[in-house]
């Protein structure tokens, strides 16, 4: 294989789900390569950038089926369902791991010597301190609570995550070598000042968003109000948290529905009080638990503007929880100091006309719902009780620090900071990528290597001979989606989106359309094979995305076009010269399915078919 010099950012343009992914997964690559059954390869190309693969095979937002050029004739490939096809095989939970820890442990750089303190064991700090690990720096991670994973382990349901495998992924960073210190709390244990004057070079703040943001209402103090986060925290650390039997819950993200369908399998009070913690957690895994009888979301947004991802909202309908789409909170209505009530508006929008949130309200539509409990999640901020004056850290008005958005480095020199301290909160393969992202800006740091202001150290190379052949009938296979857990069986912490079998994960691999392929045409005059514009490619394409124009179509605009694309994005666009062919072969990217028969019918063999493969630089 050859490395060419080639636009990295044109080619991403036509590898959508690669552009699409915060860490850069070569998505397309590992589900063709699923579809072919070489599963060892699939896993170690999905684990290749994301030290959480198994994690994201199970909880990511999935950037990348948004952008999936499969979307745009029918369905979207199931990239994250793939995704934890490949890791239950070869992956941490899979107890083999073919992919890389071993691989990764064997390729570390020899010991910089240099010391980093990475602050905060959520996603973002894991990230951070694994590459740094492979980077050949002594990272230092400290946690404020007594377990690591963040709001992975602290805010995020079982029944969508199990604990198990967030331990076995988190084992698997901490094997690079890395120190662990737990209970050890920013501002409480330790200052900035300290870690630096202990002789660490750089300091990666990854604290989260752990504070609740407050909803200022009558009666918001009454007995039977619980922010989202007090509530996950305690279900998920196997506390018993007495909601009653009618639940509502305030807010329209994922951390409501979260605790929507947590809250409908909360333990009953027929079982026993457990003080002991070990016990409570099994009590907890092994009793089959029914919760509230009733549980509804409250939401300002319509159902079309709702934040939650449309399978969430699918499966909490399922489940039993009612949503009551444009209505906001008046007032809590309590007897004795308990909640027995709220009371609603209806609303007339959500946002202005500059799309900035400001729900408004329709006076005289008040209605009242009875409860038992009603729970806040109308979103979290960070907690900077760390800070003193003295750190110098800059405090942006949205409540995050304020950072450079390519390096992470903040007003602080030495220190960074990524993840939901710096951008709020947001899905967890964002969180990923800003830890490999400060991770690589730090090193850059520490080993005084030159700036680079986009922070990337990722390459294309250019195999020289491709063999593409897709499978036959590839553009007609109906969508196969993973199976889920039965409505009745869907209690406890039994999780309920299913694993794909072998099967029809070889199916869904299969309508991938190979956006990393692409036509290129090469009939210049010099060259022994040249286009002699008989239109047999554009005959032949199935979705009508090539035409042959005459030049005098495009007249000032070709050269305007040429400019803009530059020199090596051309071969993109059309066959002959641009500037110096009276004809032009141009090709809609976006209607094109990669069948290659462009290329198989030209009489002169000047159309191929050629593939890029991504790679990170060391």
């Amino acid at each position: 294989m050859t490395r060419k010099k080639i636009n990295l950012h044109w080619w991403e343009s036509n590898f959508p789900c690669y552009q699409a992914c915060p860490v850069h997964t070569e998505a397309g690559r590992y589900v063709s390569l699923i579809a072919q059954g070489r599963y060892a390869e699939a896993y170690r190309v999905a684990r290749r950038t994301n030290p959480l693969a198994s994690i994201c095979g199970r909880i990511c937002a999935a950037p990348c089926e948004d952008v999936c050029t499969r979307g745009s004739i029918d369905t979207p490939i199931s990239i994250r369902a793939l995704k934890r096809f490949v890791c239950e095989r070869y992956g941490v939970e899979s107890m083999l791991d073919l992919s890389a820890v071993q691989a990764l442990l064997r390729k570390r750089l020899r010991s910089t010597g240099k010391w980093v303190a990475v602050v905060g064991g959520g996603p973002a700090g894991l990230a951070a301190a694994h590459d740094l690990a492979l980077l050949g720096h002594q990272v230092s991670l400290f946690e404020a609570q007594d377990v690591l994973g963040g709001m992975l382990t602290l805010g995020i349901p079982e029944y969508r995550l199990p604990r198990e495998l967030i331990r076995l992924e988190i084992n698997a960073i901490l094997n690079l070598g890395i120190d662990v210190h737990l209970g050890k709390k920013l501002g409480r244990d330790f200052s900035l000042a300290d870690l630096q004057e202990n002789g660490y070079g750089a300091v990666f703040l990854a604290l989260g968003a752990h504070q609740s943001r407050e909803l200022k209402l009558e009666g918001i103090h009454a007995d039977g109000v619980i922010q989202a986060l007090d509530f996950l925290l305690n279900v998920n650390r196997g506390y018993r948290v007495q909601t009653g039997e009618r639940v509502l819950v305030i807010g329209g993200g994922s951390v409501a529905f979260d605790v929507a369908r947590t809250a409908a399998r909360q333990p009953g009070d027929e079982e026993p009080q457990v003080s002991d913690m070990v016990s409570a957690l099994d009590v907890a895994r092994s009793a089959i638990r029914f919760g509230a009888k009733d549980v509804e979301i409250i939401c300002l947004e319509s159902a079309s503007e709702m934040p939650a991802a449309p399978e969430e909202i699918e499966d909490a309908r399922e489940e039993g929880i009612h949503i009551h789409h444009s209505r906001g909170p008046k007032r809590i209505l309590t007897r004795d100091g308990k909640v027995t009530g709220l009371e609603v508006l209806s609303v007339a929008s959500v946002f202005d006309d500059q799309g900035r949130f400001n729900p408004k309200m329709i006076p005289g539509s008040e209605q009242i719902l009875e409860t038992d409990s009603i729970i806040i999640a109308i979103g979290q901020e960070p907690d900077f009780s760390f800070l003193s004056p003295a750190d110098g850290l800059e405090i942006q008005a949205n409540r995050t620090i304020r950072v450079n958005p390519n390096t992470l480095a903040s007003s602080l020199s030495g220190v960074w900071a990524g993840g939901d301290v710096a951008f709020g909160p947001r899905n967890v393969i964002h969180a990923v990528a800003d830890g490999k992202r400060a991770a690589l800006s730090i090193h850059r740091f520490l080993m005084k290597l030159p700036e680079n202001p986009e922070n990337r150290n990722d390459f294309i190379y250019v195999p020289d001979v491709f063999a593409y052949q897709p499978v036959k009938d590839f553009d007609s296979f109906p969508a196969q989606k993973p199976p889920k857990l039965a409505l009745d069986r869907r209690t406890g912490i039994a999780q309920v989106e299913l694993g794909f079998s072998e099967e029809p994960a070889m199916k869904e691999g299969s309508r991938c359309l190979h956006c990393w392929f692409n036509t290129i045409f090469d009939g210049r005059e010099e060259e022994a094979n040249e286009c002699v514009l008989c239109g047999a490619c554009a005959d032949i394409c199935p979705e009508w995305c090539i035409d042959i124009l005459p030049r005098r179509v495009f007249s000032g605009e070709l050269s305007l076009m040429n400019e803009s694309r530059g020199p090596d994005q051309a071969n993109g666009l059309s066959g002959p010269s641009l500037m110096d062919s009276q004809a032009l072969i141009i090709k809609d990217e976006s209607r094109c399915i990669r069948c290659g028969l462009c290329a198989k019918r030209c009489p002169v063999n000047c159309i191929s078919m050629q593939g890029i493969f991504f790679g990170e630089a060391r």
